[in-house]
């Protein structure tokens, strides 16, 4: 298969899809591997790394695109990669759809195949491609918390580990996934006072058993939510429903009863964010201000970690990568129950449930096309 790997153009995005070890993979089972030149700097991968490994590195990037048969990528393409859309191409990249009406409608218009990291689902229904970008979300959230908490950043001056004699910070988390149970435990390590929200209470049991009770966890409820976020310095939003919309959990209302100087980091932003006020910002401009409270709301957080994020998101998807390879992508679709269910869009047809009701538009049922 001849498979194309393009830098990433998104504000401040230093990741690349696949590292040199996973090009020797590819490689050496007879795959044609195109890299874009650059596109590993960020990361601190050069061409010749790539080069060596057994790619051919390419100048051209509408050629990359238009000789390639499968395109990996970190994040979904932006409107200047639009117009590489094509019939028949297999793109596997994380999406977002939910949040992205204009992109969904390229993909089914130009009927591609995307297959999204963050819906592979495996049966008991973990997601073991959005995991370490959601851990590494998760750790950033309470150090880039932490940071807008400075006075100098437009916070309200709390130290969060506080000092002797002097309260800590108060921390909530809303969301006990992977990225929610990252984002408590850093904040515990920096010394915080830190609370869980989670609709189920099996999770909050495990949260408490792991952090051998360091974490409290609550029942999240809109009046509980709320009167917690009155009185924290930091509010953490990690809620995930698997390819759809995120709920928005915190109102305008809730935001005016903080505190002023008090931060609000949204790492659900990629589906539309749990803030009522979220709305995608940047890694050079990252933050904005409502009602007295600091929003954060990157859209793409473990890019400014390349060396870290590059590294792990190869680690989880080099073996999906090699099956969609080896026996294309329905083959693989068909062999990995996983794959199959990360499938969005197929020759103008959309896939994914929670995109369907999220946009208002039909879907269909991926098991049937792959039976």
């Amino acid at each position: 298969m001849r498979i194309g790997v393009p830098a990433e153009i998104k504000n401040n995005e230093f990741r690349v899809a696949i590292t040199p070890s996973g090009v020797h993979a590819l490689t050496r089972r007879g795959h044609e591997v195109t890299v874009q030149a650059g596109a590993g700097a960020g990361s601190g991968i050069d061409d010749g790394e790539y080069a060596a490994a057994g790619a051919a590195i390419g100048d051209d990037v509408e050629a990359l695109w238009a000789d390639s048969e499968m395109i990996l990528k970190v994040k979904e393409p932006v409107e200047s990669e639009y117009r590489f859309l094509r019939p028949g191409l297999v793109l596997f990249t994380y999406l977002h759809l939910a949040a992205d009406r204009p992109l969904t409608e390229e993909l089914l218009a130009r009927r591609v195949t995307s297959i999204a990291y963050e819906t592979v689902a495996t049966d008991s229904g973990a997601l073991p491609l959005l995991a370490p970008m959601s851990e590494i979300a998760g750790r950033l959230a309470a150090q880039v918390g932490a940071d807008c908490l400075l006075r100098p950043r437009g916070g309200d001056g709390v130290l969060l580990g506080g000092a002797a004699g002097v309260r800590r910070g108060d921390v909530v988390v809303l969301g006990g996934g992977t990225a929610g149970l990252a984002a408590a435990r850093v904040s515990a390590g920096l010394g915080a006072d830190v609370t869980v929200f989670d609709v189920d209470p099996a999770r909050m049991r495990h949260i408490e058993e792991v952090t051998g009770g360091a974490i409290r966890t609550r029942l999240s409820t809109e009046l509980d939510v709320a009167r917690a976020c009155a009185g924290a310095d930091l509010v953490i939003g990690a809620v995930l429903v698997p390819g759809a919309r995120t709920p928005r959990l915190v109102t305008r209302e809730m935001v005016r009863a903080m505190r002023p100087g008090s931060v609000l980091v949204d790492i659900a932003i990629d589906q539309g964010g749990c803030f009522e006020d979220s709305r995608p910002t940047t890694h050079s401009e990252p933050t904005f201000e409502v009602e007295g409270s600091i929003f954060y709301c990157v859209a793409n957080m473990p890019g400014a970690v390349p060396h870290t994020s590059t590294y792990a998101l190869t680690n989880a998807t080099l073996t999906y990568v090699l099956a969609l390879a080896d026996d294309g992508w329905r083959g693989a679709c068909r062999a990995r129950a996983e794959l199959g269910r990360g499938l969005s869009t197929h020759d103008g047809v959309l896939y994914t449930e929670g995109v369907g009701r999220a946009l208002g538009l039909e879907t269909a049922d991926a098991a049937a096309l792959l039976a």
